[in-house]
Order: structure tokens, then C-alpha cells, then sequence
């Protein structure tokens, strides 16, 4: 079965988007990055959030549009409350976080299921099905936005480092949730 891995480039100071959503602070970090790169082909399908889903691309209008830089093909299932009224391409609009992992772990097969947006992220946590964690961290503070996770009074949760590797824009490290 699929694992779920929850990846995300964040800065120094725990944000994966700015204020209200904006990414394009992450331009400036994007680039080589050898084990992010090798790990596009290990990904069956992606398990995504209605606002990252239809947020802010930092590549929109470049050929590197999309996830993973527009590297990466295939099923994309967007977890939501209001699926679109007309049908996007490619992407299949599911209502409830089982009904998601479902779709996109059976669409992965034995490959991972990438979890893109945090509040997704946040929900595959606390539901307990939540496998690893890939954080590539880039050398700025962003002081306010979304955060990697964001849990008052939330419980501990214990990771295991699986690697930690440096790309020339970011740090990456892996995790899996014990």
C-alpha cells in the first residue's frame, strides 16, 4: 500500500506560505535539488488541499508550473467541501479525507501519495495515517503566513530522522512519524 508523505519547503522559522497564502517568496529558493528531484519519480499521486490546490504557483506561466516544479504527472485528487461545478482535468474533487486517501492510495499503488497543504497534512496527522514528513528548509524568516503545522495544544508527536541532505538553496530533511 501507499505511503502517505506530507512535503513541503518551509522557512527557518516554521511558514510554508506568507501572508494570505503567498508563495512568491519561494522563487528565490527553488532550484537544483538532487534528492527532492530523485524523489519525483517515487510519487503515484498527489493528496491536495483546496487552497494550495488553487493557490499561489510561484512558477505559474513557466514551464515549471505545477508540483514539484511541473516535474511531476499524474492523479491528483483535491480534498474540498465545494468541488468545482465543471470538471478540471486530471483532478478528481473528493469531499471527505477517507474517501481521499482511498482514491489516492489505491492511484498510487506501491508509490507514495504526496500530501500537499497543510491543513491535509494536519488532518492525515491527527487521524493517525500520516507516514513521513519531508521538510526542505530555506535560509529565510518569513516572520507570519501558514505554518508547516500548526497545533495549539496539541499533542507530542514523536519522528525519527530518516535522512538530511543539502541541496544549494535548501536543507532538506526527512522524516518518519513513529
Amino acid at each position: 500500500m501507499a505511503k502517505l508523505l506530507y512535503s513541503a519547503t518551509m522557512s527557518l522559522d516554521g511558514f510554508i506560505a506568507g501572508p494570505g497564502g503567498d508563495m512568491s517568496w519561494l522563487t528565490e529558493y527553488l532550484g537544483p535539488n538532487p534528492a527532492l528531484d530523485a524523489h519525483v519519480a517515487d510519487i503515484g499521486a498527489l493528496l491536495v488541499g483546496n487552497r494550495t490546490f488553487g493557490g499561489d504557483d510561484p512558477n505559474r506561466g513557466t514551464d515549471k508550473e505545477g508540483a514539484y516544479e511541473g516535474a511531476w504527472t499524474g492523479p491528483q485528487f483535491v480534498l474540498t467541501h465545494r468541488p468545482p461545478a465543471e470538471p478540471v482535468a486530471g483532478v478528481t474533487f473528493v469531499t471527505d479525507l477517507d474517501q481521499g486517501l482511498r482514491a489516492a492510495q489505491d492511484a498510487a499503488g506501491d508509490k507514495y501519495v504526496s500530501i500537499l497543504g497543510a491543513s491535509v497534512a494536519h488532518q492525515c496527522l491527527d487521524a493517525g495515517v500520516l507516514d513521513e514528513i519531508l521538510v526542505c528548509i530555506a535560509p529565510v524568516l518569513l516572520g507570519d503566513g501558514t505554518r508547516l503545522f500548526d497545533r495549539p495544544g496539541g499533542a507530542n508527536v514523536k519522528l525519527e530522522r530518516i535522512s538530511l541532505t543539502h541541496a544549494p538553496l535548501a536543507t532538506n530533511v526527512w522524516f518518519r512519524v513513529l
